[in-house]
């Protein structure tokens, strides 16, 4: 088999294709897809778009990271960490759901994309090793946390704002509970129980689709879904009304800046094309688009906000009867004789003075049937510059979540995980993903191990799955309208509890204090900053970096001593004495920029506390690199020493560092004969040098202490 073609074409070699593993490809595709379908939709919601745009991507990512990734077992597709994060990136930029906000989403899937396919393409998955274990830890801990508590509105059937601070978010949220919709919560409650029950009692059944599939049946059995139209007239509360005023005004303010904004940036390309070079009108049109942009992103968050207010209003309805329209009267302040209709309503849009509201259970509604729109994601270089640090943090942690799942598929199957070759999968995956309205994806561990338990063995499965994606699309798309939003919301939460690990911090704890303080301040850092989650991470990775130099800035460096059996040990751990001429001392650490202060000011400290030395040996086995700082610094070391009248030895020195000394010219300065490969001999040739300027008996005593117990270990 043709392995140049294997490298560029990864699904090569599946073929050929043979009965037994196709049929075991088939059947894992089609358990995989019945968890996939109700998953992705609600992960589609986790993320701040429409159910449906999960489905567009669960169809295409799916397939091409089998295609080209390394792995036979990991699943692509839409994941509750990703998809959280890329709500938090975007819920500053637009309102989710909003036209923008999804054209942002799928821009942000391209850029994802193009990151993971670069550093892939190049060999740069070690980047991803700057996110540590105890910060991905903490990160994971804190936002599953975030992912259960940001669905507490949609199984209450109560409203939850979005603001820069989701602790205020979810106590907004807390304080609707005793306007909770009951059937919702009914509903999200059952879907619980069926999961957990036939989890626990019949794993091998789809529990995720048995419970979509029978709380859909009921909800379009009595009617759980109930909406109606009105008008802003109809709304009786005159702060309420002209609350509902103020935001049609901003809408219809914001679509007349879109325009005037669209006018402005023609005109400007056009100038541009016909006169070459710069000048007032097109410096005067960019200094108005800037302007328009400004007054566009203010009006936009101050209906966001407005949006918000008038979500958490509750309406009784008066009926229209003849001669008289309808008339919506805040909870409780119906006038007596008036008799409401019995529902509790709420506004869910308002559009050109007329609003659409919620009366019963929240259902997906409408899918447009068919393949999603396929073309290149619109963007402009403002919001490339916006997402560039979402997009950064996204490709690493979405990657390093794949990577991790497809290694723990690998050590069951034996199978070898190419990490770069995996990276070129998932970033292929999210750059054609973004071309069908595909967000950002990456591995699902869930849905991997289905997919392994039920027998796959190849990315064959994969395809299989997505296909089955497709044809949902195609024809059972209206099936899914009666889906209770409730139901979405405890398939999300449920998938997310295995996310909770704080054993994993409290390991990390144990394991090394610095590891501990960096999984614990980035849990807490991505809690406080919700929902912007990047922060949180951003901030862990920084710690963690920050206290690895810090630990290497300080490498353990000991004084040594003759032990009883004739080996150099830490002369005060072990309580051994020292010598008067010659200086031991070994150093644990790599000679770099961050510690070569703390290099120097050990050794002439040692150095100082021996007025009477005349040697000095570094054993320098630990020394695992050496930069031009450290060679620098050892130079200077060396001539300050040697100007005092004391020879410095080195012993152990590794290749990698003797080869940075040759190039430097270190090597020939410090001189051959000063450089030996084990202490023994250096010490050898150290005390050949002692006993020639002093052979006298305070010298053998000298001879005793770092000698060896017997007293009369010969040197020459």
């Amino acid at each position: 088999m043709n392995k140049n073609l294997i490298r560029f074409l990864p699904f090569y070699s599946w073929w050929p294709l043979r009965g037994e593993t196709t049929r075991a490809d088939l059947i894992a595709g089609i358990t995989v897809a019945l968890v996939l379908i109700p998953q992705s939709m609600a992960y589609a919601q986790l993320a701040g778009l429409p159910a449906y745009y999960g489905l567009y991507a669960a169809f295409l990512p799916g397939i091409i990271a089998a295609l080209w990734g390394s792995s036979a077992q990991l699943a692509t597709g839409p994941v509750a960490v990703v998809s959280l994060l890329t709500a938090s990136a975007l819920a500053p930029l637009a309102a989710s759901g909003s036209s923008q906000f999804i054209a942002l989403a799928v821009l942000l899937a391209l850029m994802v994309g193009i990151i993971q396919l670069v550093l892939g393409v190049f060999k740069l998955g070690v980047v991803v090793n700057f996110l540590s274990h105890p910060v991905i830890v903490g990160f994971t801990n804190a936002a599953a946390i975030i992912i259960a508590l940001s669905q507490l509105n949609k199984l209450f059937g109560v409203s939850m704002g979005r603001s820069d601070h989701f602790i205020n978010d979810i106590w907004g949220v807390l304080q609707q509970i005793g306007d909770t919709h009951l059937p919702t919560l009914l509903m999200g409650i059952s879907a619980f129980a069926v999961m957990w029950g036939l989890k626990k009692f019949a794993p091998k059944m789809p529990g995720v689709l048995i419970a979509v599939v029978l709380t859909t049946l009921v909800s379009w059995a009595i009617g759980f879904e109930h909406n109606s139209r009105g008008k802003i007239d109809e709304i009786m509360d005159v702060e309420v009304k002209t609350l509902a005023y103020k935001f049609s005004r901003t809408e219809t303010k914001m679509v007349e800046l879109n325009d005037r904004l669209g006018i402005r940036s023609t005109e400007l390309k056009q100038h541009l094309k016909t006169n070459e070079g710069g000048s007032q009108r097109a410096a005067a049109l960019n200094y108005e688009i800037e302007l328009l942009r400004l007054e566009l992103k203010d009006t936009e968050g101050e209906n966001r906000k407005i949006a918000r207010s008038l979500r958490n209003f509750i309406f009784e309805q008066v009926t229209a009867v003849e001669g008289q329209p309808a008339r919506l009267y805040l909870t409780g302040q119906v006038p007596p004789g008036e008799k409401a209709d019995g529902y509790r309503w709420r506004i869910k849009k308002i559009n050109q003075g007329e609003f659409n509201l919620v009366g019963g259970g929240e259902v997906v509604g409408g899918i447009p049937a068919g393949l999603p729109q396929f073309d290149l994601p619109t963007f402009n270089w403002e919001m490339i510059s916006t997402l560039i640090s979402s997009a950064l943090v996204i490709s690493l942690v979405g990657f390093m979540e794949a990577i991790s799942i497809a290694k723990a598929m690998a050590a069951k199957t034996r199978d070898r995980i190419d990490p770069n070759q995996e990276l070129v999968g998932q970033g292929l995956a999210n750059i054609v993903g973004s071309f069908g309205q595909s967000f950002p994806v990456s591995g699902s561990f869930s849905r991997s191990a289905v997919n392994l338990n039920a027998g796959a063995g190849t990315g064959l499965s994969n395809v299989f799955a997505g296909l089955i994606v497709l044809l949902t699309l195609l024809f059972l798309t209206p099936l899914l309208y009666h889906l209770p939003q409730a139901v979405l919301a405890a398939v999300i939460m449920m998938a997310v509890v295995g996310l909770i690990n704080f054993k994993a911090i409290r390991h990390a704890w144990h394991t090394h204090k610095h590891d501990g303080v960096a999984a614990m301040v980035t849990f807490v850092a991505t809690l406080a900053f919700a929902p912007h989650l990047d922060n949180g991470i951003m901030i862990g990775a920084g710690l963690s970096i920050l206290l690895y130099l810090y630990r290497t800035m300080s490498p353990r460096v000991a004084i040594l001593g003759r032990y009883h059996d004739g080996t150099l040990r830490d002369a005060k751990v072990n309580n051994l004495p020292l010598s008067e001429k010659v200086i031991a001392i070994r150093y644990d650490g790599s000679l770099y920029f961050a510690n070569v202060p703390y290099f120097e000011d050990t050794i002439l400290e040692a150095v100082s506390r021996s007025p009477r030395a005349s040697h000095l040996l570094i054993v320098s086995d630990g020394i695992n690199q050496l930069d031009a700082s450290g060679d620098e610094v050892i130079h200077h070391v060396v001539e300050r020493l040697r100007a005092s009248g004391i020879r410095v030895v080195f012993s152990g020195l590794k290749k990698q560092v003797i080869d940075v000394m040759r190039h430097s010219g270190l090597f020939d300065y410090i001189g051959q004969e000063n450089i030996f490969a084990d202490e023994d001999r250096a010490l050898e040739s150290m005390y050949a040098e002692v006993l020639q300027v002093d052979p006298d008996a305070q010298c053998r005593l000298l001879k005793q202490h770092i000698g060896g117990a017997d007293g009369v270990r010969t040197w020459l």
